[in-house]
């Protein structure tokens, strides 16, 4: 019976209704048809104030809408056109990098489409980009940047993951810069050989590149300030959250003034409504994890999945890994995807052999894979409101990058040394 009430509130869930009152709605029926009061779902959002990682996660969004609000998308792409867009395909490369650093900061792939998508569209387009290729890469290049210090979704799963195994948010950070570098590589490559044929623009003067260098004088410093703290072990995630939203708060309101003392207000509370959303749902799916746990779903998955695919054959786990995380995330939001799929793959991967730390990368990078594909990609609908194009007319435009990142995701799958040597 209990069965059929959950799929019946997963159907409803399909069909639109509020994730967080699912979640809440299976973990009160599973811990009330186990014999255990209602109250156990409370405890886990008390539980919540006890883990000190927890808070890096609103102060890096605050500090990642502030961001968005400002100049700063207009002085990250002068900056890095002026670095590298004489190169060939120099302005598709200064697309991935500078929407790689701004997902990395907001944390929000839809965030940098809609803030970089009205910067580098004209720009790809004046410079004879096709059309086609333009609209993929913007697509695509969305959604990297999520392996990236100080990526919300990596401390997301280092919180939820944390529940089962002992996993270092610094080290889940450490991991995913070689990855992220390994995806950034290629997606430049491709772009500098597809458009080969384009006439290269001038090469930066001396005056351009230092007046771009002003111009982001107060940014620059501060992805370095924040790598620099968190891998030489200086700055704990949640030190390095505060201080990034300190001197953004102080740069961007009291130095730059682009953001005045009477629409602060506005900035902090959209911020921390999503902050609140992910709050909430982390808080029940805490609740339903504890719940799988007391009725050994993760064993049972376990048993049930080494009947096909043996513990002694990792390679063959990995694969079907991928595609079910390929799979959820064209059906799931970042977020959610995380909060309800790590309960469920991390217990079964530690017994295949697969460190944490590894999946966590794995984790995101399909995840970065699936946020851009049909049928419910949510950046295929942002890029296309942003620009104005029919959703299958992106889905066409992406299928190369989409090949490019599946190529680099096997990789990162297959090669765990690339994730773990920093960390490690």
């Amino acid at each position: 019976m209990i069965w059929l009430i959950v799929g019946i509130l997963i159907l409803l869930a399909a069909l639109g209704a509020p994730l967080f009152a699912v979640l809440g709605a299976i973990a009160l029926i599973g811990f009330y048809s186990a014999g255990q009061e209602g109250i156990a779902v409370a405890v886990e959002f008390y539980r919540l104030s006890d883990m000190p990682a927890l808070i890096a996660i609103p102060l890096f969004t605050l500090a990642g809408y502030i961001l968005a609000e400002s100049k700063t998308p207009q002085r990250l792409v002068r900056l890095t056109n002026a670095l590298v867009g004489w190169m060939p395909g120099g302005l598709a490369i200064v697309a991935v990098l500078a929407c790689t650093l701004f997902t990395a900061f907001t944390g929000a792939t839809g965030v940098t489409i809609i803030a970089l998508g009205a910067v580098l569209y004209p720009a790809l387009r004046q410079a004879q980009y096709g059309e086609k290729f333009s609209l993929g890469l913007l697509t695509a290049s969305g959604s990297l940047g999520l392996l990236l210090v100080p990526s919300m979704p990596l401390i997301l799963y280092g919180v939820v993951a944390q529940q089962f195994q002992p996993v270092s948010i610094d080290a889940l950070f450490k991991a995913g810069v070689l990855p992220c570098l390994l995806m950034v590589v290629m997606l430049g490559v491709y772009s500098a050989w597809h458009v080969r044929d384009v006439a290269r623009p001038q090469r930066a003067t001396l005056g351009e590149l230092g007046a771009a260098l002003k111009d982001a004088a107060w940014e620059i410093p501060l992805p370095f300030v924040i790598l620099i703290g968190i891998y030489s072990g200086k700055l704990a995630a949640s030190e390095a959250a505060a201080a990034t939203a300190l001197y953004v708060l102080l740069v961007t309101v009291l130095i730059r003034r682009e953001i005045k003392l009477g629409e602060l207000p506005r900035v902090i509370r959209h911020a921390m409504v999503l902050v609140g959303g992910i709050l909430v749902i982390l808080g029940f799916s805490l609740a339903l994890t504890n719940w799988l746990i007391d009725a050994e779903v993760p064993e049972k998955l376990f048993q049930f999945l080494r009947t096909h695919i043996p513990e002694s054959n990792p390679f063959l786990f990995l694969l079907a890994l991928n595609l079910f995380l390929l799979v959820f995330g064209m059906l799931l939001e970042g977020f959610p995807a995380i909060i309800l799929l790590v309960p469920l793959v991390l217990p079964v991967a530690v017994r295949y052999g697969i460190d944490p730390v590894h999946l966590g990368i794995i984790f995101l990078a399909n995840l970065q894979l699936g946020i851009f594909l049909p049928p419910l990609g949510i950046n295929l609908y942002i890029a296309s409101a942003r620009f104005r194009q029919p959703v299958m007319t992106l889905v066409r435009a992406a299928v190369p990058f989409f090949l490019i990142m599946l190529a680099a995701t096997l990789i990162i799958t297959y090669w765990p040394g690339l994730s773990l040597w920093l960390a490690r």
